[in-house]
C-alpha cells in the first residue's frame, strides 16, 4: 500500500514526475464514493512509526532544552537541533508528525531568540507593556518580525512542511501586533478588532492557497488547511468576545441568539469553501450561547447535557449530509464565485 509520503519521496528522488503523482492521486480519488475534496484529508501520520519517532524527538528536545540552560543560548540550540533532526526525518524520511513537531520546535526556538533580541534593543528583557509607548521595543519587534519571516521562509524552502506557512504567519502576526501595541498603547482597547483584522488576512491567504489547488490533491491543500485552522480562532474569538460571551457571566438572550446566528453564517461559509475549521473553532462559544437561550426559555436548567446533545446531533447530521448541503449552497452562489471554489 502506497502512502502520500511514498509518492512525495518518489517525486523528490526523480522516479516519478509531479504531474504523474497528481494524476495518480486523482485516479484514486475518482474510485471513492464521495468527492475527494469533501474528505478534507490531513497528512498527520504515515504509520505508527511516526508516533514512535515523535516520542523520541520530544524526549531529545526536552533533554536538550533542560541541559542548555536558559535564555537565547537555549533557544538557539533547540532551533539548531530541530533543524538538524529535520534533515533526516523530514527531508529524507518525509515523516508527517515528526516533521510537524520539528517545525514547531524550530519556530519556537527562533521566536524565543528573536524576542530576546527585541528586548535588548528595547533596553532590557522582553516585556510587552502597553501602559507607555516604547519606540525602541517597537523597533526591536519590527526587526524580529522581519527576521522571523526570513527564518521560517528558509525552513520552508528546505523542507516544505505544510504547517510552516501557518507557523510563520503566527509568529509574524504576533510580532506585528506587538509593534502596534508598544508604539501606540491606546490601541490596546481595540485588541479584538486587531485580532479580527489579522484573522481576515490569514483567511484570505488560506483561500489563495485553496484556489491554487481546487482538486485538493497537492501539498497546497495541506498548507491551506493549517492556515484555515489558524484563521478560525482569530476570526471567531474576537466576535464572540465583543458579544460578551467571554467577559460576561450572563450575556443575555438577545446576544446569545445573535451568536447562534453568527455560527449559522459561519456554517454557510464553511460549506462554501469546504472547510470545517470555522465550525470547530466556534463550537464551544455556540454551545454556551445555545445553553443561555434554552435556559432563558425554560427548556433546560443549568445542565449542559442537552445543549451538547443538540449541538453534537446537528454536527453529525451536517457531516452525514455535507456533500448534499454543499450542493444546495453552491447552487445559490454566483457562477463566478463557484469557479473559484472546490466542486461539490
Amino acid at each position: 500500500m502506497y502512502s502520500e509520503s511514498d509518492l512525495d519521496a518518489a517525486v523528490a528522488a526523480g522516479k516519478l514526475s509531479a504531474e504523474a503523482a497528481d494524476d495518480f492521486r486523482r485516479f484514486v480519488a475518482a474510485q471513492k464514493t464521495g468527492p475527494a475534496v469533501d474528505e478534507e484529508y490531513v497528512r498527520l501520520l504515515t504509520g505508527f512509526n511516526d508516533i514512535f519517532v515523535s516520542i523520541a524527538i520530544l524526549l531529545v528536545l526536552g533533554a536538550v532544552s533542560f541541559t542548555a540552560g536558559a535564555g537565547p543560548v537555549k533557544c538557539a540550540i533547540v532551533a539548531a537541533v530541530s533543524w538538524g533532526l529535520a534533515e533526516y526525518f523530514t527531508r529524507r524520511r518525509r515523516m508527517a508528525l515528526p516533521s510537524i513537531l520539528l517545525l514547531l520546535s524550530y519556530a519556537g526556538g527562533v521566536a524565543g531568540l528573536l524576542l530576546w533580541g527585541a528586548g535588548q534593543i528595547g533596553g532590557g528583557p522582553f516585556r510587552l507593556t502597553v501602559q507607555n509607548a516604547d519606540p525602541l521595543l517597537a523597533l526591536g519587534l519590527a526587526v524580529a518580525a522581519v527576521l522571523m519571516a526570513g527564518a521560517i521562509y528558509a525552513h520552508w524552502r528546505r523542507f516544505r512542511v505544510p504547517i510552516t506557512i501557518a507557523a510563520g504567519t503566527t509568529m509574524v502576526l504576533l510580532a506585528c501586533i506587538g509593534v502596534l501595541l508598544t508604539a501606540v498603547p491606546v490601541l490596546d482597547r481595540y485588541w479584538p478588532w486587531l485580532v479580527f483584522a489579522a484573522g481576515l488576512g490569514v483567511f484570505t491567504l488560506a483561500l489563495r492557497w485553496d484556489m491554487a489547488d481546487l482538486a485538493r490533491t497537492t501539498r497546497r491543500t495541506d498548507v491551506a488547511f493549517w492556515l484555515h485552522l489558524l484563521a478560525a480562532p482569530l476570526l471567531v474569538h474576537p466576535l464572540f468576545y465583543l458579544l460578551g460571551l467571554l467577559n460576561k457571566a450572563n450575556p443575555g438572550e438577545g446576544r446569545a441568539v445573535i451568536a447562534i446566528g453568527i455560527y449559522l453564517l459561519l456554517g454557510l461559509v464553511a460549506l462554501l469553501i469546504d472547510r470545517r475549521a470555522l465550525l470547530v473553532s466556534a463550537l464551544g462559544y455556540v454551545m454556551f450561547a445555545l445553553s443561555t437561550v434554552l435556559k432563558a426559555s425554560g427548556v433546560v436548567g443549568q445542565d449542559l447535557t442537552y445543549t451538547a446533545l443538540a449541538a453534537g446531533a446537528a454536527l453529525l447530521l451536517l457531516s452525514a449530509f455535507w456533500h448534499k448541503a454543499r450542493l444546495a449552497v453552491l447552487s445559490l452562489a454566483p457562477a463566478r464565485l463557484r469557479r473559484r471554489l472546490p466542486a461539490a
